[in-house]
């Protein structure tokens, strides 16, 4: 009774705000209010996860059956301003919250028939200065919505320089040979859901998908937070 009390208190001097709009929030919404999460510019990817533009961008660079993201990367939009609060401002909830509202999209259109979800990994240093992996916090998410264990099979083992203004070929040299398994034989026979924070060019995430394709994985998908179509 009294830590309700407490809570209450708490939330009258310190209300908890939407990340979009600042609007306070309800007990029943957490991070985004119901018309913020109603407007995300959700992309339809899992309408057709087959054959799109995101997997036109990793064809020649791995192999892989379905590609996914929740939502329309745009400069300036509402995807951006949410990736920044969650790579920047130490808001690590906001993947786990995303992560659930998609996993429940992809829950309704028939996916779940994954063994287990595997984020890109960030350099121990860079997590230790960050304090969370964001695409792990993501895949969280996503892993309590459809019920599919998380494990981080992949570590990065180099330290390489920010991808933002490379090219692609840039990208692909950038990370070729910095990702490996930890645990690579317990790898063999099972279903991945690779899950990053943002897609561009696709070099990260194929260079990932391949690490597990090595270790005879029999399927390798791709789901990201957020990708344009430039």
């Amino acid at each position: 009774m009294r830590f309700r009390i407490f809570e209450d208190f708490l939330s009258l001097v310190f209300p908890k705000t939407c990340c979009l709009c600042k609007r306070s929030l309800f007990d029943f919404e957490n991070v985004l209010c119901r018309w913020c999460t109603a407007n995300l510019p959700v992309a339809n990817y899992h309408l057709r996860p087959q054959y799109n533009d995101l997997s036109v961008k990793i064809t020649g660079l791995t192999k892989t059956n379905l590609v996914f993201a929740f939502l329309r990367f745009t400069k300036k939009g509402e995807s951006q301003k949410l990736l920044h609060q969650l790579k920047y401002r130490n808001r690590p909830e906001i993947g786990v919250e995303l992560g659930k509202i998609y996993g429940q999209i992809l829950l309704q259109h028939g996916f779940q028939d994954w063994d287990q979800i595997t984020p890109v990994p960030l350099h121990p240093a860079k997590q230790k200065r960050r304090g969370y992996n964001q695409s792990e916090q993501f895949a969280i998410g996503l892993g309590q919505s459809l019920e599919i264990p998380v494990r981080n099979d992949l570590e990065r083992i180099h330290f390489t320089e920010t991808q933002t203004k490379k090219s692609r070929l840039q990208r692909l040299d950038n990370v070729a040979d910095v990702f490996r398994t930890k645990d690579g034989h317990r790898l063999k026979g099972k279903r991945v859901l690779l899950v990053d924070d943002v897609m561009t060019t696709g070099a990260t995430l194929s260079t990932c998908a391949n690490v597990l394709w090595n270790c005879e994985a029999e399927t390798v998908d791709l789901a990201v937070l957020a990708a344009g179509k430039n």
